[in-house]
């Protein structure tokens, strides 16, 4: 039999349904400490936790482990890269603890339009503020989620009991896919500008971080509210301080840079503030440590890794290939401009590629949304995919066309509700080197997909790219390689040039005003 170690409280269900199967000894202990167990249990086969940090000295104390699983969705206090190379799969149970975070978004809505944390406290000391504790109500509000996955559904489906009108934003989502959940697609501008209530429900990354700022506090409704149960890093704190008085804003937290007992530095201007209770349900529990244990029976039974977190890429695929069809997929994204929303996604994996294209898929979806790990499996992927109401197909090569192991990556983007537009990368690898070989109609680039790179269409001319250089010159920024060729149609050009940092938006959209092109785009690789 395996051995299951469970150092934590994780509902019972996970050990009864273990049990039940008959093919694993279960151990469950939360009176101990972690490192006090593993070396009391050098045979656990499998590990489950929820908040408690596996070190590379607590894997090497189970010298016959295989597994650990995250009893919820964040992992980060698990060491997974030691874990590979130890050859461990770890696994999470995303979506385990969606309801209940949605749950507590309401909760703290109505706790704060009808003052209930200062009421408490004033009646229980004699008093009877009716007066000061005049409340109002959610119905009939407009409320705006920012970021509409399984959590921001959930937020969407329970505020409908309160007739409440629901904007939805996030990049991925198609605008039928929000609609038929009842959301009102719209604009990140556009939900800071009408609503009454924000939620945040988007990841924290170097793309996020600090987007809720300045610019987008300053469009808020005097007196609207900002909920934060997402990540504390995704909000410009100092920006919010600033202006959260004289708008009359209100804001109810509950993450932080930090899980632990200590100052927070939100604390001056949270109206309500609870320590990190997203996830903390009897149900979530349940469900956390119920996905846990048929998590771990389908990965032994059927071969179901489909939530492992820090899966090596697979036996007989170059990592080099992995890493192309991320970088294909993020040239699609930054084409488009960044955050437009998905309608169709279309794959063509050619050569010996078009065994592993269910792992490519993965880090396609990956580049396109924020909000997808490139270290999930492929039924993630789809079930992501139909989540969000984006559809995917998958080519079959014609291999006499001879493109040898590449890849082809089409995404087609909605501009309005009637306009579609559609890029087209292609990429292969050489040497060792990424290669995008052909944008849409432009074929033969040969260009790595590494740096920042920015990209122009243009009607030919001459002395086009000498403008672009001088621009990017008077900027301070160096052209490192460039790519300057035709359409089939001779009429139109493409100047994609990899430069040698970052360049402001700015700067872009005057270069393509000074040079009246067709496109402007800017990717960071």
């Amino acid at each position: 039999m395996k051995k299951v170690l469970i150092p934590t409280k994780l509902n019972a269900v996970a050990r009864e349904t273990l049990n039940a199967h008959g093919g694993y000894e279960v151990v469950q202990d939360d009176s101990q400490e972690l490192s006090t167990l593993a070396s009391q249990h050098p045979d656990t086969y499998a590990l489950f936790v929820r908040s408690e940090k596996v070190t590379p000295e607590i894997i090497d104390a189970m010298p016959m482990l295989k597994v650990v699983i995250r009893a919820g969705a964040g992992y980060n206090t698990i060491d997974t890269k030691y874990a590979r190379s130890k050859g461990i799969d770890v696994m999470n149970t995303p979506g385990a603890n969606a309801n209940a975070v949605a749950e507590e978004v309401i909760a703290l809505m109505l706790a704060d339009a009808r003052h209930i944390v200062l009421a408490d406290a004033s009646t229980r000391v004699g008093k009877w503020e009716k007066k000061n504790f005049m409340g109002k109500e959610i119905t009939g509000k407009t409320v705006g989620i920012v970021g509409f996955g399984a959590i921001g559904q959930l937020v969407a489906k329970r505020l409908f009991g309160f007739d409440a009108k629901v904007l939805a934003y996030d990049p991925f989502l198609s605008d039928e896919r929000a609609r038929d959940l009842g959301a009102v697609p719209a604009e990140l501008g556009e939900i800071f500008e009408q609503c009454d209530y924000i939620s945040l429900h988007m990841p924290e990354n170097d793309d996020t971080r600090g987007v809720i700022n300045k610019s987008l506090f300053a469009r808020m409704k005097n007196g609207a509210t900002l909920i934060n149960c997402a990540r504390a890093g995704i909000i410009n704190e100092d920006d919010l301080r600033e202006l959260k008085a004289d708008k009359g804003l209100r804001f109810l937290n509950d993450v932080y840079a930090k899980d632990a007992e200590g100052d927070k530095s939100v604390s001056d201007i949270a109206d309500i503030m609870l320590p990190h209770l997203g996830a903390s349900t009897n149900e979530a529990n349940f469900n956390a440590a119920q996905r846990s244990a048929t998590q771990l029976i389908g990965y032994d039974d059927k071969g179901i890794a489909s939530y492992v977190v820090n899966r090596d890429v697979p036996e007989g695929l170059d990592r080099a290939y992995s890493e192309l069809a991320f970088a294909l997929a993020h040239t699609c994204r930054g084409i488009a401009g960044g955050n437009k929303q998905m309608k169709l996604i279309e794959t063509s994996f050619y050569g010996d590629l078009a065994k592993f294209s269910g792992w490519l898929l993965v880090q396609i979806v990956a580049a396109l949304s924020d909000d997808f790990d490139r270290t999930q499996g492929y039924d993630a992927a789809l079930e992501y995919l139909k989540e969000m109401g984006v559809e995917y197909f998958n080519r079959e090569t014609d291999t006499s066309k001879g493109y040898g192991d590449s890849i082809t990556v089409d995404v087609t983007t909605s501009v309005d509700a009637a306009t579609f537009k559609r890029i087209s990368v292609r990429g292969t690898v050489a040497e060792g080197n990424m290669m995008i070989s052909r944008i849409n109609d432009f074929d033969k680039l040969y260009f790595e997909p590494v740096g920042t790179a920015v990209l122009f269409i243009y009607q030919d001319r001459p002395g086009v790219v000498g403008r672009i250089g001088n621009a990017l010159a008077e900027a301070g920024i160096n052209i490192n390689d460039m790519r300057n060729p035709h359409d089939p149609s001779g009429k139109n050009s493409l100047a994609l040039l990899r430069i040698s940092g970052k360049v402001d938006c700015e700067v872009v959209e005057k270069i393509a005003e000074q040079i009246e092109a067709l496109h402007a785009s800017c990717v960071s690789y």
